[in-house]
């Protein structure tokens, strides 16, 4: 379970040292995130300050704004005492566990300290005690050279009153298939308000390694407490027992859409397209430390502007790296850097702009700090066999239709197909590694690869469906209705192949999964046909085979293998990351030891070219331009020059 010496000497001087942070802390502070704005004022009401005092008339705006908010605290005030701990989520990565314990709101004489306790020759042993934070009302737990070789129960406590128990899974690198449920978008306006029953019951049937939060897990906005407690009680029961990722999208830091800029303050100006933050700071730390504390520690923890932490990172699953992005924070915002066109400053419709003149320099899509990032982790294979990014969104604009079939938008700046610029250095740096990327943000499941320099040159991506698509439907559905240039697509969809999105960027589409129904109204009604689910990913460590799973919501009593959205699933190679033509290869070599990485290096830029882990004891490494290179090869990093030719 734990190596003792390295665990018992943390956890006293937790116990000593930390408990008495929750006796110091104001847990009914009113105005938690300050008085200065509006935004700051009206932040998470229902969860600070004497929140069980309050009644309908304590909230300002009309009738239904009030309700609203009532009907939030009367959900507080009504869960049970003994379900005080509402969930807990967790990774681990290289021997450190972080888990989260997030409890509902409290009151004054309930205990403001969780325990965290092991399952030990079968009684509960405390390992560590951290306080619950205000605002937010949760409790985090990092817990060094944990023992990840063998499944070990837990349990968070919350004195006598309360208490969530769930499993850390031991290590499953000895497994050959890495499964990802990818998932993301979870609507509040459903008939099951408190509860995902089918989707948990069909994810735990699939039984993923990893459970991928895309984004928008709350659209609460301005009450995040509430959003969070919904989302992590509905999936409670497949959370508990599995490492999960949550990413942070705009709804959950309480935007319509969101170009960080930086972390700069937002005066909302056109919908927020000024660009920054609406939300104060410290409200944005909360939403991030409640959300993403649990994941391994930021790759460079530096704050942004304004003091806003940043979580980008990167995380193993058994053998399989994912580089976990934050593709809004440093994204430049559209309004004063490019010309409106209209209807929106994101939005555009006149099918004769010029591509190129949005696309200006200067712009932002991930910004300096998380491209060397994620240069980094493409050179670093330290315990991994295969790589994938995920993110919010996607690197494309994949969608013809928003919100009904008849407002037809050629581009949307909310995508991460803009700046262009930015999304073809993003591309290029995963495309070196093959890394295949999952995403959500879009409410419509796409399976798309990229094109940078030419059409299926880039890295492939599955963007997954929405959990609850009730509002916001959107379509893929070329104008022309037919299907795209190039190689035929084996597929029984009609409108695959090469396209353009609104951008000008280079796409191949491989599979869509359209809505029936054409607005929010309709979408509501028809709970088994708008188009919403999950995704399932699974990466195959020892043949480098790739499969993408689609599933909708409902499966009204019938097996997995018989309600994929048509046109899955689909099987891939990591090869087929990387789809550039080779102009020449090294001659065969033969390599020091089986399944090394190998690195290309262009000598004249100095640039890596690709790096990954090969299959095999021998490698004839391909060349996609003239000039001379250096090839490289080593263990978890390429420290060993093979061969240098020039071509």
């Amino acid at each position: 379970m734990f190596k003792a010496k390295a665990f018992l000497i943390p956890a006293l001087l937790a116990v000593l040292s930390l408990c008495p942070a929750a006796a110091q802390t104001n847990y009914y502070a009113p105005f938690a995130f300050g008085t200065d704005t509006g935004y700051a004022r009206g932040a998470d009401e229902t969860a600070t300050g004497r929140w069980f005092e309050k009644s309908e008339a304590d909230f300002p705006g009309k009738a239904g704004e009030k309700k609203r908010h009532f009907k939030m605290i009367k959900w507080f005030k009504e869960r049970p005492l003994d379900k005080a701990i509402g969930f807990c989520l967790y990774t681990v990565d290289h021997g450190t566990l972080k888990l989260t314990a997030q409890c509902f709101p409290l009151l004054p004489k309930e205990p403001k300290t969780v325990t965290l306790e092991v399952m030990r020759g079968g009684k509960w042993q405390a390992i560590q005690e951290q306080p619950v934070q205000y605002p937010g009302w949760s409790a985090h737990f990092r817990v060094e050279n944990w023992d990840h070789s063998v499944d070990t129960p837990y349990r968070a406590r919350l004195g006598e009153l309360a208490s969530f128990t769930g499993l850390v899974r031991k290590n499953a690198s000895d497994k050959a298939t890495i499964t990802v449920a990818s998932t993301s978008c979870n609507s509040p306006y459903d008939e099951s308000v408190y509860e995902r029953a089918d989707l948990v019951k069909n994810l735990r049937s699939l039984d993923p390694d990893l459970v991928f939060f895309a984004g928008d897990q709350s659209y609460h906005h301005d009450e995040h407490t509430y959003g969070w407690l919904q989302h992590g009680v509905q999936f409670a029961d497949i959370i508990k027992d599995r490492p999960t990722v949550c990413l942070l999208d705009d709804h959950d830091y309480g935007h319509g859409n969101l170009w960080g800029e930086g972390g700069k303050a937002s005066q909302g100006t056109k919908g927020a397209t000024d660009g920054g933050f609406m939300y104060p700071a410290s409200f944005v730390n909360m939403v991030e430390r409640c959300q993403t504390f649990h994941l391994p520690d930021a790759f460079d923890p530096t704050p942004i502007k304004q003091g806003i932490g940043v979580y980008y990172t990167a995380l193993n699953i058994g053998g399989v790296s994912f580089a976990l992005l934050e593709d809004r924070k440093f994204k430049s915002a559209p309004l004063g850097n490019i010309p409106e066109m209209g209807p929106r400053p994101d939005h555009i419709k006149d099918p004769a702009y010029d591509r190129k003149s949005v696309d200006t320099p200067g712009l932002s899509l991930l910004g300096k700090r998380q491209l060397d990032f994620l240069e980094h982790w493409a050179t670093d294979w330290t315990d991994a066999q295969m790589k994938v990014a995920l993110s919010q969104t996607a690197f494309c604009g994949a969608v013809h239709l928003h919100g009904s079939k008849k407002n037809r938008l050629l581009a949307d700046l909310d995508s991460n197909g803009w700046p262009q610029t930015g999304r073809n250095k993003a591309l290029r740096i995963l495309r070196k590694a093959r890394a295949s990327h999952l995403c959500g943000d879009q409410h419509l499941a796409v399976v798309v690869q990229h094109g940078i320099d030419g059409y299926r040159d880039g890295p492939i991506t599955f963007t997954n469906p929405a959990l609850v698509n009730t509002v916001y439907g959107r379509w893929w559905w070329p104008e022309d209705e037919k299907p795209g240039s190039g190689a035929k697509i084996d597929s029984p969809l009609p409108w695959t192949g090469d396209y353009e999105d609104g951008f000008g960027n280079k796409i191949t589409m491989l599979a869509y999964a359209n809505p029936k129904h054409g607005h929010g109204g309709d979408l509501r009604k028809n709970r088994g046909s708008r188009g919403d689910g999950f995704g399932i990913a699974r990466f195959n460590k020892t043949t480098g085979e790739i499969s993408f799973e689609c599933y909708p919501r409902f499966w009204g009593g019938k097996t997995a293998a018989e309600v994929q959205y048509k046109g899955w699933p689909i099987s891939l190679k990591t090869s087929d990351n990387d789809g550039r033509k080779p102009i020449a290869h090294f001659p065969e070599i033969k390599l020091p030891e089986a399944n090394m990485v190998v690195q290309l290096i262009n000598d004249d830029s100095g640039e890596t070219v690709y790096c990954h882990r090969i299959r095999g004891k021998s490698c004839t490494a391909p060349v996609y331009a003239s000039g001379s290179y250096t090839l490289k090869a080593g263990k978890s990093t390429a420290d060993t020059i093979l061969a240098q030719k020039k071509f």
